[in-house]
């Protein structure tokens, strides 16, 4: 038997990018569009029938649009972001509503087959063209106090939530930590759950503004 088949839902309000997003998906063996979808509502209302692994959404789409969307189907399944405009509104919108990445539609094809490989695996992907001035701004507009909530986590989730901060993918953690990555990924989802967040980008970016990567491993 051959790895599991990734399932996509491709949501993009321009019929010609569906179909090339789904023509380059498609000759991925490990991936499978299962539908598409022209807007917001209709790709929440079809993630929720198909319970896709992964959506493709594009922001600018008629009605729900894409941030809204995404916001909708958070716990429902993984969200990846593609979007021509490059707008700080876009990109800290589309990870406050929970989406795992948010990449640019100028991605090459192999690096965008790769993302959906990444977010469907419980890593998060942003597109270099944004990743530090995101982590940045974020920063200098968040509060540095240590959230009440991090009290509650142990020890060990403590450890994932700074290697989240660090950029690390569930295969590095398990490799810093000396545990499987079905274990990260155990704890990822138990940090997410106790510190309220939607997506480990939401979870890198509390550890960064908690200060958490200027401490060893352990507690701060």
């Amino acid at each position: 038997m051959g790895d599991p088949v990734i399932r996509v839902l491709v949501a993009d309000d321009h019929a010609a990018i569906r179909t090339g997003l789904v023509m380059i998906l498609g000759g991925a063996a490990d991936v499978e569009v299962v539908g598409e979808a022209a807007d917001g509502e209709r790709a929440v209302r079809l993630a929720n029938a198909l319970r896709p692994d992964v959506v493709l959404m594009d922001i600018r789409m008629p009605g729900v649009d894409g941030i809204e969307a995404t916001r909708r189907l958070a716990g429902v399944c993984e969200v990846l972001v593609l979007t021509t405009f490059d707008v700080d509104e876009y990109v800290h919108g589309a990870l406050r509503a929970g989406a795992a990445g948010f990449l640019l539609k100028s991605v090459e094809a192999p690096a965008l087959v790769e993302a959906v490989r990444r977010v469907a695996a419980g890593d998060g992907v942003l597109a270099p063209s944004v990743t530090r001035r995101v982590m940045r701004e974020f920063a200098a507009t968040a509060p540095r106090s240590r959230p009440v909530a991090l009290d509650a986590l142990t020890d060990r989730e403590v450890d994932v939530l700074k290697c989240l901060g660090a950029g690390l993918s569930n295969h590095q953690i398990g490799r810093r930590l000396h545990i499987g990555e079905t274990t990260v990924k155990t704890h990822v989802s138990r940090v997410l759950a106790k510190l309220d967040l939607r997506s480990r980008v939401q979870a890198a970016i509390l550890a960064q503004d908690a200060g958490l990567l200027t401490d060893g491993p352990g507690r701060p």
